[in-house]
Formats: structure tokens, C-alpha cells, sequence
């Protein structure tokens, strides 16, 4: 009679276990729907954000065809302009807003899944135009950023990482590690996204009255370090919650 009753209590206590595990889990799993639903939509915000900058900054190359140097950008930059940095200037807002505007369709799953093979082409587009366009061409405006040394190494610091990124995410996918890919081009997406960030900081220096001697060495810096910042701290948020569903799929009886 106490060895039933002891069985019956065995059992009652592994019914009671198994059910808090389970409950953890469908716990862990809304959580993870829920963030998956919000990144989503701030991801869709984010698109639409970017595509109003990028198309308001092409807006003003009128400025550029022929040069303006009484517009904001060129604003001083006349005595060194004609030369090699011409040809950095123009290659850098042509392959801007086109390696941008690719990366708003390379970083959907719904387009990778739907179209492999032209994620795959313009991929290798996006790729190469970082690399041999982009990061060259950024690198050397840096030289003459404005206000000195501060925002000149800020902008050199992020055309390299973007294009070590870049590369990064390229031979990942040659080595088919694909999750390490994706990881990598978001995070080359999200420093081309700088370009928007410099704008919107701009902007806001502009309605605060902060003087560019303050603001432009800052954009320089957080432009891209912050959107850096906060995608590795959402990922190490991502990794913990699924190394806690791991753990409770571990303690189900049964497995």
C-alpha cells in the first residue's frame, strides 16, 4: 500500500514538474513570437525611414551637377576639391544610396526565401560595390572630414569595418555558414544605414542650435556605433532567451 502511494506521489510530482517545464516553454515561445512580430514591424518603420532620407539626399546632387560650393556639403571645399577628391566624392553618392536601397531588399527573409537567385546576384552586388566603391571612396573623404582629427578617424573606422563586413559576410556564404552570413551583413546594412543616422543627428543638432564643431564629430562616431551597439545587445538578448528554451526542453521527462 506505501510502495503505490510512494508511485503515486512519484508520478504526481514528475506530472507537476512537466507541466511548469511546458508552461516555461509556451512562456519562451510568446516571448519569442513577440519580439519576432516587433522586429518586423520596426523593421518595415526602419525601411520606410531609410527610403524618405536617402531619396530627400539624392534630392540635393543637384547641388553637385556642377559643383555648389555654396551648399552645405561642399561648403569649403573648393580649394581641394578639384583632383582625386572629386572622384571619391562622386563614386561615393553614386554607390551609397544603390548599395542602401539593395540592402533593404537583402536583409528580408521573405525575398531571400521567395527569390534565392536574386538574393544570391545582387548579394554579390552589394558585395562588390562596398568593397572596391564604397570603402575606397569613403576612406579617402575622410581625410577632409570637417572639424579635424576626431570625425576624420570616426568616418576612416567606418568605411573599414563596413568593408570588413562586407568580406566577412561574402566568405561566410562561400563557406556556407549562412546564419554567420546573415549575421554579418546586418551588420554591414546597419552601417551603411549611418549615412541616414548622420542626417537625422543633423537634424537634430540643427533644431537644439548645437554647432556643428559639437555635432558633426559625434555623428561621426555614433552614427554607426550605436546601431552596432544595439544589434549585438539584441542578438546576446536573442541568444539567452533561446539557451533558456534549450534548458527547459532539456529538463522534459521523457528526452
Amino acid at each position: 500500500m506505501s510502495d503505490r502511494r510512494g508511485r503515486l506521489t512519484g508520478n504526481q510530482e514528475r506530472n507537476k514538474n512537466s507541466g511548469s517545464v511546458f508552461f516555461r516553454i509556451d512562456l519562451c515561445n510568446m516571448q519569442n513570437s513577440r519580439s519576432t512580430k516587433l522586429q518586423s514591424v520596426l523593421t518595415f518603420l526602419a525601411g520606410l525611414l531609410i527610403l524618405k532620407v536617402t531619396v530627400s539626399v539624392m534630392l540635393g546632387y543637384r547641388d553637385y551637377f556642377p559643383p555648389n560650393f555654396q551648399s552645405d556639403f561642399l561648403r569649403g571645399r573648393q580649394s581641394y576639391f578639384f583632383g582625386t577628391y572629386q572622384w571619391a566624392f562622386y563614386t561615393h553618392i553614386a554607390s551609397g544610396p544603390v548599395s542602401l536601397i539593395l540592402g533593404l531588399f537583402l536583409i528580408s527573409e521573405q525575398f531571400r526565401m521567395r527569390f534565392p537567385k536574386w538574393h544570391r546576384s545582387l548579394g554579390k552586388t552589394q558585395t562588390l560595390l562596398v568593397l572596391f566603391l564604397l570603402t575606397p571612396s569613403g576612406l579617402w573623404m575622410a581625410f577632409h572630414a570637417e572639424t579635424g582629427a576626431v570625425a576624420a578617424i570616426g568616418f576612416s573606422l567606418l568605411a573599414i569595418v563596413t568593408g570588413m563586413c562586407a568580406l566577412f559576410g561574402w566568405q561566410s556564404a562561400l563557406k556556407r555558414r549562412f546564419a554567420e552570413h546573415r549575421r554579418w551583413m546586418w551588420r554591414c546594412f546597419l552601417l551603411l544605414c549611418s549615412a541616414v543616422v548622420i542626417r537625422l543627428i543633423g537634424g537634430l543638432a540643427t533644431v537644439t542650435d548645437v554647432g556643428a564643431a559639437w555635432s558633426y564629430p559625434l555623428a561621426a562616431w555614433a552614427s554607426w556605433l550605436a546601431p552596432l551597439a544595439a544589434f549585438e545587445l539584441s542578438g546576446a538578448i536573442n541568444r539567452r532567451i533561446r539557451r533558456s528554451m534549450n534548458r527547459s526542453m532539456s529538463m522534459t521527462p521523457g528526452r
